[in-house]
């Protein structure tokens, strides 16, 4: 008898370790589900879905079994991200320092930020241009302080003081009469 007893766990061991396995593999399934749910909506970085599924009550290393296999599949692809949020973000008006700024919040290497911005083929500084005149008009600013206004909506919208400078230097050309003496100010200091 003690035998039949040892054999009798020793299967309710076994069926328990691969209904063990077997809900693993179902718990693998809910969160790739969920994933392929997230990628659906918009891009993501592996960083962000790994946040966004470990935020679900998944545990850390079926999500990461689950991201390694999407890897592979070509579901989840930084590079894709990354080039898809700068063209998305620049295309609102935000320009290079905001965009930097976000991407690193989702994870992502300044290196690979760096090389993207510089492979986007995007005229920062015509940016924004289009940005200042979009919001303020094509003519320039008359008054110091409305300049320092300026300059504050486009560093915020992620415009360095250069593309900034560029965005002015460009107007005041493209008008043709106004002058830095008609303007009242010098195009080209430091703000």
């Amino acid at each position: 008898m003690p035998q039949a007893k040892l054999v009798k766990k020793l299967s309710e061991a076994s069926s328990a370790g691969s209904a063990a396995t077997s809900d693993s593999k179902a718990a693998e399934k809910a969160i790739e589900a969920t994933a392929v749910r997230l990628l659906a909506g918009r891009e993501h970085s592996t960083a962000e879905l790994r946040r966004k599924l470990l935020h679900k009550g998944h545990l850390p290393e079926a999500v990461d079994a689950v991201i390694a296999r999407l890897r592979d599949k070509k579901l989840v692809s930084d590079d894709r991200f990354v080039s898809a949020f700068i063209r998305h973000h620049a295309q609102r008006g935000q320009g290079p320092v905001r965009i930097r700024a976000e991407l690193r919040q989702q994870g992502i290497a300044d290196e690979m930020v760096d090389e993207y911005l510089q492979s986007a083929g995007l005229d920062w500084s015509s940016l924004a241009r289009a940005v200042r005149v979009r919001k303020f008009g094509a003519s320039l600013p008359r008054s110091m302080a409305e300049r320092a206004k300026q300059g504050r909506f486009l560093q915020y919208r992620g415009f360095n003081s250069d593309q900034i400078r560029a965005a002015w230097q460009a107007d005041a050309e493209s008008q043709g009469s106004v002058t830095e003496a008609d303007a009242g100010f010098d195009l080209d200091p430091d703000f």
